[in-house]
């Protein structure tokens, strides 16, 4: 994100991170959790339901071999985007262990563990830093850069060389951690030789926002990055604006201001499975009549005032899912 929408946020927003995802087999190794590509198993529908209030979504599986296979499976969290890092380094960010989260499979609730990593690209170094002494998950924990900024260049240096440390201008130069934290959600799941299994998730999403933003006609006019940031993030394109500028000329001076809600979902692991995804179906609720939605998709369809359907055979996504709600409130109740 662009160091100006990064600043807007700051001055305007209750932050909290987007945290979804698409399931994925994966494997504990040396390095730690790994994501890996499903052999037998097919991922033969998803239904995915996103509102700002709730998510749902309902697979159903198939094992393709003569045998039964037991696997570990992980529910990814998007991580922080890497230009926002020092934001949040500053702030109290969502606590994962507390966010409500249900399994069930074939409609029997599964035992779930959260794993906190630590990864530099694809390279875990868990192990490594907390043999150094420093937490994992670094969000919060602010006497971080304080530590590694009190530090000789002498003592820094190692910790450069190694890619634990980085350089970051921010409010002048400072040191931070250079490892970005990554939360799974896992299970231990068996898939019966020749059949098929449905999974299904459902928790109250941790959804990110701002009060105003980069959209309204004034900042978009003296800051085009920031609006760009938003066509590219979310594709929000020129119909979308005019319905947001003609909202906010039928608001009035006093009629109210508007709230945006950004959710994250990580649909790319969901290509992991054996072949695509055969049927998807995503949708999603903007909340009210009057507010605005936008997201990358293609093959978008109004069933209902408020909702939105994407419809795919044989599905490889390859990006993962933005979405931008944008709401009004009046002030004065």
């Amino acid at each position: 994100m662009s160091r100006f929408l990064t600043a807007l946020c700051v001055l305007v927003s209750v932050i909290a991170l987007p945290a979804h995802a698409n399931d994925s087999e994966a494997e504990t190794s040396l390095g730690g959790l790994t994501l890996k590509q499903s052999e037998h198993i097919s991922m033969d529908s998803e239904d995915l339901f996103i509102s700002k209030e709730q998510v749902r979504v309902k697979y159903r599986f198939t094992n393709h071999s003569d045998k039964d296979v037991t696997t570990l499976i992980s529910f990814p969290l998007p991580t922080f985007p890497r230009d926002e890092e020092e934001v949040w380094f500053f702030m109290d960010p969502p606590d994962f262990g507390m966010m409500p989260f249900e399994t069930k499979i074939d409609g029997k609730l599964a035992p779930l563990t959260r794993v906190t990593r630590a990864m530099l690209g694809e390279r875990d170094i868990t192990e490594r830093v907390k043999a150094l002494g420093w937490p994992v998950n670094r969000f919060g924990m602010h006497g971080y850069d304080w530590q590694f900024n009190e530090m000789s260049a002498e003592e820094r240096q190692p910790f450069i060389e190694e890619g634990l440390i980085r350089k970051v201008e921010y409010d002048g130069v400072a040191w931070f951690p250079a490892w970005q934290v990554v939360w799974h959600i896992t299970r231990e799941q068996t898939f019966p030789a020749g059949k098929s299994v449905t999974v299904e998730h459902s928790y109250a999403p941790l959804t990110g926002g701002s009060v105003g933003g980069a959209l309204h006609k004034n900042v978009r006019k003296d800051y085009p990055e920031g609006i760009a940031e938003y066509r590219k993030r979310y594709c929000v394109d020129d119909y979308f604006l005019k319905g947001f500028d003609k909202r906010v000329a039928a608001k009035g001076e006093n009629g109210g201001m508007n709230g945006e809600t950004w959710i994250g979902y990580v649909l790319s692991s969901g290509a992991n499975w054996k072949g695509p995804i055969k049927d998807f179906r995503l949708v999603i609720d903007k909340g009210s009549a009057d507010n605005l939605v936008s997201f990358c998709m293609d093959g978008i369809k109004k069933i209902a005032p408020t909702q939105f359907e994407v419809r795919k055979k044989n599905f490889e996504p390859k990006d993962d899912l933005n979405i931008l709600i944008v709401e009004w409130f009046n002030p004065e109740g």
